[in-house]
């Protein structure tokens, strides 16, 4: 009799399915997250390698998935005290001292700006400086082309050497809004760049010059030499006398030659640029007041290019400091 045959392992009339060799198909993952919560899914993220980035994500941990600070900071192999410690960047003390120098001056040059950081010993370049104004829109919009210089320029003379050497005067003419006209007297020491003075009137003749300088020889006493150019004031006869009965040397630039008196012309841009076109005046008593404020941040404040950076008050105190170190020196050699 023909007996039905059973296949080894199946049942009669099935077909047993032979073992598969090679590595298993990949399953579907049903373990939990690591976290301990169903609903944590998870990402595909770059590794969390840096102390800042751990913080965030405990952070993250902690507000998303309700993670004790414990748990989430074992999980990134991160010290509580660590994730707790806030720190300290100095370049943020930085940043807002820029920002708010730059507000206050918006008429100075990123240069100006570290100048005066720097006084104060913050740990900063000039670089760092000129990037955060730029980043923040701080920079000086208005730029001012260099007019070409015409002719050729003489020979210098009465080069200043030491305070009160050589002093330059010049009218600088503005209006209030009424559209009358206002002139302003302005008296620099060519050595150390200082505003001696600004006289401020509807109109000055050559008697409220002499009143002027009158003034600045009680305080300063007498120059050597006062350049200036040849307009009706400064070649009055009174003021000419004047000069002459002080033995005071005086220096006319050629006419059209404005880059003869440069120190002048310079002091001269300046305070229009940043004063008189800044400021709209009801009445000379207000620009009297301005300017004198204008005056006192001139030469106690701004930072000077050709100074080194350090304003004229700083600049005469320095070169004070240093002559009597030198006369001191000079009296122990010769006793």
């Amino acid at each position: 009799m023909e007996v039905k045959v059973r296949r080894h392992g199946g049942l009669g009339g099935q077909t047993v399915e032979r073992p598969r060799t090679g590595k298993r198909g990949a399953q579907k993952d049903c373990s939990r997250a690591s976290s301990g919560h169903t609903y944590a899914q998870g990402r595909e993220l770059k590794k969390v390698l840096g102390l800042p980035a751990k913080r965030r994500a405990v952070t993250y941990l902690k507000t998303q998935f309700e993670v004790s600070e414990r748990r989430a900071c074992q999980l990134l192999a991160i010290h509580r005290s660590s994730y707790r410690h806030a720190g300290c960047n100095p370049f943020n003390a930085v940043f807002e001292e820029v920002v708010r120098l730059s507000k206050q001056y918006p008429y100075w040059g990123y240069r100006k700006i570290y100048d005066l950081i720097d006084r104060e010993k913050h740990p900063v370049g000039r670089e760092r400086v000129r990037l955060i104004r730029r980043r923040e829109g701080l920079q000086v919009v208005q730029k001012r082309r260099k007019k070409r210089v015409l002719g050729q320029t003489t020979q210098w003379v009465h080069r200043a050497s030491h305070p009160h050497h050589v002093w330059s005067y010049d009218f600088v003419h503005d209006q209030t809004i009424d559209g009358r006209s206002v002139r302003c007297l302005t008296v620099v020491d060519e050595f150390t760049r200082e505003s001696l003075a600004i006289v401020c009137g509807r109109s000055l003749t050559a008697p409220d010059v002499v009143r002027t300088l009158e003034h600045l020889v009680d305080r300063h006493g007498y120059p050597q030499c006062i350049r200036s150019d040849n307009g009706p004031e400064f070649i009055s006869t009174s003021l000419k006398d004047w000069i002459s009965k002080h033995r005071i040397g005086t220096h006319y630039i050629e006419p059209g030659s404005p880059w003869q008196n440069a120190y002048g012309e310079s002091f001269n841009s300046i305070f229009r640029a940043t004063c008189l076109d800044r400021w709209a005046f009801e009445s000379v008593m207000e620009a009297r007041a301005v300017i004198a404020e204008w005056r006192l941040e001139y030469n106690t404040i701004r930072p000077h290019g050709s100074l080194s950076g350090r304003s004229p008050a700083q600049f005469i105190k320095d070169w004070a400091d240093r002559s009597q170190e030198s006369s001191t020196l000079r009296k122990v050699g010769n006793p």
